[in-house]
């Protein structure tokens, strides 16, 4: 078997969309490091050891700008061009810098973030999620996406922001159409109701940052003003290209969690069980949950220079697509794999990345995703999905369900 039978490989398919694991492990084990032409002449190695995801991933010589920089900049230069907001707010974010800018901004970020800050975010937590199990309690029905996976972090992510409520609709709008700039496989499609969203949400922010200017208030936006206000380590740009980061990462990726880890209990009945008789396993169950079906399938650099990895050299002007989900089931890593088991051990998944750019939320997507799977499991011993099929969200970036019907 050699390479070439992944010739036709379509990432846009909806075989390969509905269940891409069958195909990583193909890759994983017959071309690791396989080398695939982009749409736009560039040419992606697509990564899927574990091992070599986590070289790239450790690597300085591989940058996290996942766009062509002299595109984003000559878009960014000229007000009058469509897409102008859109390309500054990437080359704002963190996520697609290295350092010192990377480290610069996510120092301003971190102390929103940490054990402590999110561990006293416990019981507000709780209280929504109770609410929301609540509701479908009195429904008799669920929707684990539409009624807790999407309100449930959008909520927390709205009132640390110290954005009001009653926009969170509006804010989960803009946020589904900026994730689509981030996934190759669906950015054309997508792209011009994301410039649209992105203008409607900078007028937005810029009126919140005006006000926040004016009467700071005890939330993140009012601190990172005035860390750009004191300190002048913060552009208007990088102000709003933060605010748009953890806003879309802070919830899309949670609601991924919790939509694709009760699935993932469900499918599995025994470990369901196991869960609800051991209530105390919910930290491991968690993990073991992100490992089997994350919230985030791939990742991305850009090597600066020509590097050698294991063994196949990669040239500078290549890019590398590290495939999360395929590391995660990675044989050499993980005994038994496929097999899910809430208290496995040394629990190495990469679904929170790796090294510098290692997911700074990821301590409040493990407390949400603790509290909303633990509650759901524990609140509703008899709940079933209602159908045996499900639809998953378009793209090759992240992993979600559309929606997941429970009967109570």
């Amino acid at each position: 078997m050699t390479a070439d039978r992944f010739a036709d490989w379509d990432p846009a398919g909806r075989e390969f969309q509905q269940d891409p694991h069958p195909l990583w492990a193909r890759l994983r084990a017959e071309a690791p490091i396989y080398p695939r032409e982009m749409p736009d002449g560039r040419r992606t190695w697509m990564v899927t050891r574990h091992r070599d995801c986590v070289t790239v991933l450790r690597d300085p010589r591989c940058s996290a700008q996942k766009f062509p920089s002299h595109m984003l900049h000559q878009l960014a230069a000229d007000p009058a061009a469509p897409f102008s907001v859109i390309a500054r707010t990437v080359l704002g974010m963190m996520l697609v810098k290295d350092d010192p800018d990377h480290g610069r901004l996510r120092g301003l970020v971190n102390k929103a973030f940490t054990p402590r800050v999110v561990s006293e975010l416990r019981p507000r937590v709780q209280a929504i999620a109770d609410e929301l199990l609540d509701a479908a309690a009195r429904r008799g029905e669920l929707d684990v996406i539409a009624d807790l996976g999407m309100p449930l972090p959008i909520i927390v992510i709205a009132e640390l922001l110290g954005v009001p409520l009653e926009n969170r609709a509006e804010l989960k709008r803009w946020s589904d159409k900026l994730v689509t700039f981030l996934d190759g496989t669906i950015r054309d499609k997508g792209l011009a109701d994301a410039a649209v969203a992105c203008v409607e949400m900078r007028a937005y922010m810029d009126q919140v940052f005006a006000e926040r200017r004016a009467a700071p208030r005890d939330d993140l936006i009012s601190r990172l003003i005035a860390a750009r206000e004191v300190e002048d380590r913060l552009s208007d740009d990088e102000l709003f290209g933060t605010v748009v980061l953890i806003l879309a990462a802070g919830h899309e990726t949670t609601t991924n969690l919790i939509g694709n880890g009760l699935y993932t209990l469900l499918r599995h009945p025994a470990e369901l069980a196991r869960l609800r008789a051991r209530p105390e396993l919910i930290a491991t169950a968690v993990e073991e949950l992100l490992r089997f079906e994350g919230p985030v399938a791939l990742t991305s650099r850009n090597p600066a220079e020509d590097i050698e990895l294991d063994g196949v050299r990669i040239p500078k002007d290549d890019e590398l697509s590290l495939a999360l989900a395929a590391a995660n089931r990675d044989p050499d890593v993980f005994p038994e794999p496929l097999r899910v088991d809430l208290a496995r051990g040394e629990n190495r998944h990469l679904s929170f990345g790796f090294g510098a750019h290692f997911c700074l939320g990821a301590a409040l997507a493990r407390l949400e995703g603790q509290i909303a799977l633990g509650s759901a499991v524990a609140r509703f011993p008899g709940m079933k999905l209602a159908s045996d099929t499900v639809e998953w969200k378009p793209g090759i970036v992240l992993r979600g369900l559309t929606g997941l019907q429970i009967r109570l």
